[in-house]
């Protein structure tokens, strides 16, 4: 027997995980559709996650599957923070494609009272390979200015260079030169002087320069874009988005095993980079 509802037979859904199952579940309730492929994908990411101690920091995840804003848009941690996509983004099986110049995904997440700073991680896997120089081109994030800087945000490639700042109060930052803007990219903070990021796997550079936390931004997290320092909607980026995630910081462990699981997803769906 099919279940119409999920479109793969009773004994496969009986033998998924039950959070998969509730994400498969909110893409259908929101419009969209997953294929079999896609579903068992998902599954396998879910349990490659929880396997590693990994599910548990997760606050968002987007796994970018199904071709429509109705699925790239849910959640598969839980039913808080979909996202909401501006017009100017290209849907396709291999991901989601802002147009660089007014295209975002507003994820509805906040900082405060989500994150228990310093711990945080974001991260995207960026299929494009593309040098902006004109600009500071944001995958990830969300910044302010005002009474304090306050910049969590994660950038994957300007002019030769991997960048990422998670702090509030300093403009405390991690480099790395980077030649290829595709790959899995994570931005992560453990504590106050320990802030590093990843690229595929690899720690590519760190920071243990002390950064308060005073102004906390209030502002919500955007994929593909930020905030300038007027708060308006700016450092757009163009590259195409299979995976993205918000959450607490990892360890480095974690961080591996994490590129592991999200590359196995990505390889499963023939879209790996």
């Amino acid at each position: 027997m099919i279940l119409s509802s999920h479109g793969i037979i009773a004994s496969q859904i009986a033998s998924f995980d039950a959070d998969a199952v509730a994400f498969f579940t909110r893409v259908t309730t929101a419009g969209g559709s997953l294929s079999t492929t896609e579903k068992q994908a998902v599954n396998q990411l879910v349990l490659d996650l929880k396997a590693n101690s990994l599910w548990t920091p997760m606050k968002a995840i987007y796994p970018m599957v199904g071709a429509n804003a109705a699925a790239c848009s849910q959640n598969l941690k839980s039913a808080s923070f979909t996202g909401t996509f501006t017009s100017g983004w290209t849907f396709a099986s291999t991901g989601v494609t802002p147009n660089g110049t007014s295209a975002y995904m507003d994820t509805g997440f906040v900082i405060g009272g989500n994150i228990t700073l310093p711990s945080i991680h974001l991260t995207y896997y960026s299929r494009t390979n593309s040098l902006i120089t004109a600009t500071f081109p944001t995958e990830i994030g969300v910044g302010f200015g005002g009474g304090g800087l306050a910049y969590y945000e994660l950038n994957v490639r300007r002019s030769s260079t991997f960048s990422t700042i998670l702090n509030d109060g300093y403009v405390i930052g991690a480099n790395s030169t980077n030649s290829d803007s595709r790959g899995f990219y994570i931005a992560n903070r453990t504590s106050n002087v320990n802030l590093n990021i990843w690229k595929n796997g690899t720690k590519t550079g760190t920071n243990t320069a002390t950064s308060t936390f005073a102004n906390v931004p209030t502002n919500n997290i955007l994929i593909a874009a930020s905030k300038d320092g007027s708060n308006s909607v700016s450092n757009f980026s163009n590259r195409e988005c299979a995976f993205s995630s918000i959450g607490d910081g990892l360890t480095d462990t974690q961080a591996g095993n994490f590129y592991t699981a999200v590359q196995a997803f990505q390889t499963t769906l023939s879209r790996q980079v």
